[in-house]
């Protein structure tokens, strides 16, 4: 097993929140193994003031690991992470006072009410007197948990306890939040709160969430990176990795079958048209995929293509794809590449 000495950013000692005008959240080369299991492998990545970081991959992948290195809760082998341009281990302090972490399973002392659990939260962050009691009302307030404030922990639904690990993160309203999950076991409403609550944040925090709810990263993120095996293999927008699916940006038609021969020379042979496939006939209608050539395809085009003809469009419509294609279509193929190197460097 290779051993790595952890190392510092650039004058990292000498930088202030005050002067920090960088990344809120920066994560340089970060390692670490287990025996001989290797959770992460080199990943960096940085986070501004105002951006939402969508964490993805499959499990096993190596998101709870990175969170829990750049939170300091684990020292990586070797690089380094900072938050507000403090070193995590060189001034954890200093760093954590301006972090929320909301970690996998928001563990907490069950026995336990609510508001006596956010009360030693608040101690502990160095609020006193009636400051404590203002910052209880205003976290439980704003993730929905005034009814069971008098309630012990362990007595709560799933949901409740993960919105009280949610609440002691926001507690001291840090400028970075870093959550493992933060909607696990919430029913649709309550994910929607949690949602409109992390947008509400968003405009002068730097957040990361990992998440396995692909949807969640087109309702709050900003930008998604997708690890596999300790690894980035992608790193955009939502609408960045959508363009990664062949048939993102396509046009769908449906046509009366009679007319569908028409249909596919025309599409076939239009300059805008890269490509064209049939996707099954129903009810006396052929349902046509015309795929975009170049920067997009306007479905516009597409309908004044048809219609100069006098072909009926019974149905027509831009795909988009889903995330939930591009994950598997990144991460399986970044294995099946893994796959093919290791077996060309046995038979090497």
């Amino acid at each position: 097993m290779r051993h790595r000495t952890p190392t510092l950013p650039p004058a990292a000692a000498n930088t202030t929140t005050e002067d920090a005008m960088g990344p809120l959240i920066e994560a340089h080369q970060l390692h670490k193994t287990f025996g001989e299991i290797t959770a992460v492998d080199g990943i960096s990545l940085t986070v501004q003031r105002g951006e939402v970081l969508g964490f993805l991959g499959p499990n096993g992948a190596g998101k709870s690991t990175t969170m829990k290195m750049i939170t300091g809760f684990l020292e990586p082998d070797s690089g380094w992470a900072t938050i507000c341009g403090h070193n995590i281990h060189e001034a954890p302090k200093l760093a954590k006072s301006m972090l929320g972490y909301v970690p996998e399973g928001a563990p907490s002392y069950s026995e336990m009410t609510t508001r006596a659990f956010l009360g030693f939260i608040a101690e502990i962050r160095g609020f006193r007197g009636e400051e404590i009691k203002k910052r209880i009302c205003d976290a439980a307030e704003k993730t929905g948990l005034e009814p069971v404030l008098d309630q012990t922990i362990e007595t709560l639904s799933k949901g409740y306890k993960r919105r009280v690990g949610v609440a002691q993160a926001i507690l001291h309203d840090p400028p970075v939040l870093v959550m493992d999950e933060p909607t696990d076991g919430l029913d649709p409403n309550q994910k929607h709160h949690v949602r409109e609550l992390i947008k509400a944040m968003a405009a002068d925090k730097a957040i990361i969430i990992s998440t396995h709810i692909l949807e969640e990263v087109e309702a709050v993120c900003s930008r998604a990176v997708v690890i596999n095996r300790g690894a980035i293999v992608a790193d955009g927008t939502a609408e960045d990795l959508l363009r990664r699916i062949r048939h993102h940006g396509a046009v769908s038609i449906r046509v009366p079958t009679d007319r569908s021969d028409a249909a596919l020379r025309l599409l076939m042979d239009a300059k805008f048209v890269a490509g064209v496939e049939t996707l099954g006939s129903a009810n006396g209608h052929l349902h046509i995929r015309a795929l975009p050539r170049g920067a997009g395809l306007d479905p516009a085009d597409v309908a004044a293509l048809l219609h100069a003809q006098h072909i009926p469009i019974d149905e027509l419509y831009i795909e988009r794809g889903r995330l939930d294609d591009v994950f598997r279509q990144i991460t399986t193929s970044d294995d099946q590449k893994r796959k093919t190197k290791g077996e060309g460097a046995a038979n090497a």
